[in-house]
């Protein structure tokens, strides 16, 4: 299974403890995505740089390219990238793969039969519904990788705000480019809060301007 499946099934078994904003969540997942083509060489960086393998996807390790090989999603973000130099920064993908990408994966995990709608009345006659996780095969080993503190997804769950901070005893992302991605996020996702801070302060100020105003 994908980084970018197990990171959204971890943040859906973790909403009950920590609220995800979509838009960070859809940031963190395109993170995923490059992390798991960096994987099977379907990508490679020169600095921040994303450069697509002429070769597309594949590391030559059948074990690792088939599961990745078989996704939709990440065929989708392989084909993606700006393929001329000089390439596109990393920060730059994220921003445009990850719009609206958390929605993309859950209508494909709910297609695959890992989500499910339960229904519940409100107000005694209108019905309404969310989507839910079931117990699957692929949300055991979301749970076991996050159980082990993997690196990899350790980082994007504290990047989405569903962890706290990783300390020093944590273990370490030691690939390089993995760890350039892994920035990316950390700085896109900090810029998006950033910017929701400002439109909410600005709402707020437009608020106390009506009351003064009698309104």
């Amino acid at each position: 299974m994908s980084t970018p499946r197990e990171l959204l099934i971890v943040a859906m078994d973790m909403t009950s403890v920590r609220t995800v904003e979509r838009g960070t969540l859809s940031l963190a997942l395109a993170g995923a995505e490059a992390v798991d083509l960096l994987a099977v060489g379907a990508i490679t960086l020169e600095g921040d740089r994303v450069v697509p393998s002429g070769e597309g996807l594949g590391s030559g390790d059948p074990l690792v390219d088939e599961p990745l090989l078989d996704d939709p999603l990440l065929g989708e973000a392989a084909s993606s990238f700006v393929r001329q130099a000089p390439y596109e920064s990393v920060g730059n993908w994220l921003w445009r793969r990850g719009r609206d990408l958390s929605s993309v994966y859950t209508a494909a995990l709910e297609a695959e039969g890992q989500l499910a709608r339960r229904h519940h009345r409100r107000w005694g006659v209108f019905r309404s519904s969310e989507l839910v996780l079931v117990d699957s095969p692929a949300r055991r080993v979301a749970a076991e990788r996050w159980t082990a503190d993997e690196p990899v997804l350790a980082a994007l769950a504290t990047a989405v705000g569903i962890r706290d901070k990783r300390t020093t005893a944590s273990p370490a992302v030691t690939d390089e480019s993995v760890a350039t991605v892994l920035t990316a996020v950390d700085d896109a996702s900090s810029e998006l809060a950033a910017e929701a801070e400002r439109r909410a302060h600005k709402r707020d100020d437009a608020a106390v301007t009506n009351v003064q105003r009698g309104y």
